[in-house]
């Protein structure tokens, strides 16, 4: 059976860094899969986690748990009979609610498939401070649900954030186990833990109300130009504008940095190629973290995520004007 275990976060929580860095600890000789679920359309996480060495299996456009999981047991069924890993880690969306993630996991059916460990929660102490996540009713579950809470991103952290981390956990930490962490640096051992979190957890309130319509023109193209394409989706209080361009088409690296940084949004993730190779960009807030590496990506991929509309196409035609092809 597989070792399973659910990794949930907020926003801009470092999630998918965490996952990168327990990928790079897999023994020799494992099989590991990985299902990865973003609430934009265009899978950047996917595109992040495309070498790491682990099958792999991308749900985008929202909550892989809603209409009734089929998107979730689809993915699910694919990983564990197709390829029978020895370890399977889930990445939800940063605005996915727990409840029916683990009520699935936990079903009859996957009970010959798949044994659940500790359900890993990552927190950016930061957003503790601030009622746009603190009141957000799946920040809370999903602190709630956890058995681990992975108190990430500490190289940010100012004094009042650790008060804040501190008073949290003597108010709602009942006795769990808080891990200290700078961007996801966690040790391997945190995914055999034994699941004990059995607390009820409520429902989360988008389930109960129909999909939100799709929001925003079609995406805007040049004439003649196939290229790329941009994605919108919205739901639970939030908006992404995604955009995929093809493996021909580069970015000038400073332009792209000072689009990203400038973008008038909450949450920025982009792996795109430039001239020096891919520029990984991921921003929440004002806190931008970038990477470059030396191979180029197979294409570029850029989302954008926000809880009050933008304007997009000023956005998208900002974007087109520092291609470099």
């Amino acid at each position: 059976m597989a070792r399973t275990t659910l990794i949930t976060g907020f926003l801009g929580s470092g999630k998918t860094t965490t996952l990168l860095h327990l990928l790079a600890q897999k023994p020799a000789g494992e099989r590991w899969a990985v299902l990865v679920n973003e609430f934009g359309e265009i899978g950047v996480d996917g595109a992040l986690l495309a070498d790491s060495g682990a099958m792999l299996k991308e749900i985008p456009g929202g909550c892989m748990c809603c209409v009734n999981g089929l998107p979730m047991q689809v993915g699910l069924n694919t990983l564990l009979q197709r390829n029978t890993p020895d370890r399977l880690l889930i990445e939800p969306t940063g605005l996915g609610h727990p409840k029916q993630i683990l009520s699935l996991l936990t079903s009859p059916v996957y009970e010959n498939w798949l044994t659940l460990r500790a359900t890993l929660c990552l927190l950016d102490a930061r957003q503790l401070g601030d009622a746009r996540y603190r009141d957000n009713e799946n920040f809370r579950d999903q602190l709630a649900a956890a058995d681990v809470i992975i108190a990430n991103k500490q190289d940010s952290y100012q004094p009042q954030d650790r008060v804040l981390l501190d008073e949290w956990a003597a108010g709602h930490g009942d006795g769990r186990q808080i891990v200290d962490a700078v961007q996801g640096r966690v040790p391997l051992s945190l995914l055999d833990l034994p699941r004990l979190n059995a607390r009820e957890l409520p429902d989360g309130a988008h389930h109960h109300a129909p999909p939100a319509p799709k929001a925003g023109l079609a995406a805007l193209r040049l004439p003649g130009n196939t290229g790329w394409r941009r994605a919108l989706n919205q739901g639970q209080g939030y908006q992404s504008c995604g955009w995929i361009f093809d493996g021909a088409t580069t970015f000038d690296t400073i332009g792209l940095l000072e689009w990203a940084r400038l973008a008038p949004v909450e949450r920025v993730k982009a792996v795109v190629r430039i001239p020096e190779g891919t520029l990984q960009v991921n921003r929440q807030g004002q806190d931008l973290r970038i990477e470059t590496l030396p191979a180029p990506p197979p294409d570029s991929r850029i989302e954008l995520i926000n809880p009050a509309p933008a304007d997009w196409n000023a956005l998208q035609t900002a974007l087109l004007k520092i291609r470099l092809n």
